[in-house]
């Protein structure tokens, strides 16, 4: 066979070769934007399901003006609630569970977790008087709760998301569970989502855990406290937003979709969730847990706990700071100060290490 015919044949093969290999590329970029544009329909859907109003609240009496998380700090109230009817409790007045703020800033996009404990002493302005602030919701429903918190650390609540206990479990299901530090004292057997004794959990780093059992670790106080209990849904909420935006997760989006139907509501609209996406663009972003210290109260006869008055101080300090509201004045990074605020710093380096 002549030298020319030989080359001929090669450029045929490399050709053919090049062909599937473009004609794949096409179908694969094709199956990814429909699968893209699915998920974003999806989403939208899911998300003006989930929209709810607050009677004519549009923005925080803190504000000036309406926020935008595109270009703004903004701050979100997640209120974890069980609304089961078996306990005879529905949406509009169960108590809160369990209450976290955070502030995120838009510049540096970092984001700050504080927890606070469901039997904190505080003044709820919904009744004009101080009461566990788990109570908060059960006399008012969320708008209460937000105007307690607002109060409380004197920042605005721009956003909330209010979840229950269905959805939590679903969510972690469909993200295929999440691995979390089970930072428990001991071993021990918590109720499940029917109010049954049969999760049982160790203590131990990087365990693999379902819906179940991560609802559990982040429920169970009376194994130690209502701080480490904060301390641990913090964990988790980390941990669900780290497995979130894995690359392996991707094609989990569409149950995790579904897994929040109509379990949760919020007033965050569809393009303001979009506009939180770029705090997500460089891996998951620098997130600070704040404690609040205190104490517990038996001094009335009813337990309650009593917070600090200088670490709250501190820890309002740090969210106004944080939002942009006062100058930066936060010098925490891992360590405790003299009012006993601890600020944890971590991020998207320090969880893979």
């Amino acid at each position: 066979m002549r030298r020319s015919e030989k080359s001929q044949k090669k450029r045929s093969k490399l050709s053919l070769t090049l062909k599937v290999i473009l004609m794949l590329a096409a179908s694969l970029l094709i199956c990814v934007s429909a699968y893209g544009i699915y998920i974003t329909k999806k989403a939208e859907k899911a998300a003006n399901n989930s929209y709810e109003e607050l009677g004519d609240r549009s923005i925080s009496d803190l504000r000036e003006a309406k926020v935008e998380p595109i270009t703004d700090n903004i701050s979100v109230l997640f209120v974890g609630v069980d609304d089961s009817e078996k306990r005879g409790q529905g949406a509009e007045h169960s108590r809160s569970d369990a209450l976290v703020l955070a502030t995120l800033n838009n510049k540096s996009k970092t984001v700050k977790l504080v927890s606070i404990p469901r039997d904190s002493n505080v003044y709820i302005p919904y009744v004009g008087y101080n009461d566990k602030i788990t109570h908060a919701h059960a006399y008012g429903g969320t708008l209460a709760t937000i105007e307690t918190v607002e109060n409380l650390f004197d920042v605005p609540v721009d956003y909330y998301v209010r979840m229950n206990f269905e959805a939590f479990i679903d969510v972690i299901d469909a993200l295929g569970g999440i691995t979390v530090d089970v930072n428990i004292p001991h071993a021990f057997t918590e109720k499940d989502e029917f109010d049954k004794y049969t999760v049982e959990l160790t203590p131990g780093p990087d365990q693999h855990l379902n819906g179940s059992q991560a609802l559990a670790l982040a429920r169970t106080r009376k194994i130690d406290s209502d701080i480490e209990r904060g301390k641990r849904q913090q964990d988790i909420i980390k941990a669900m937003a780290k497995e979130a935006a894995s690359i392996k997760s991707i094609t989990k989006y569409g149950d995790v979709i579904d897994a929040v139907g109509d379990n949760m509501k919020t007033d965050m609209t569809f393009d303001e969730m979009k506009a939180l996406f770029s705090y997500l663009l460089n891996g998951i972003p620098q997130i600070d847990t704040l404690q609040l210290v205190g104490y517990d109260d038996w001094s009335t006869g009813t337990y309650y706990y009593t917070l600090d008055e200088e670490s709250l101080k501190e820890t309002k300090s740090i969210l106004q700071s944080h939002l942009g509201l006062i100058p930066d004045t936060s010098n925490i990074s891992g360590t405790q100060n003299d009012t006993g605020v601890t600020e944890n710093t971590q991020g998207y380096e320090s969880e893979n290490q």
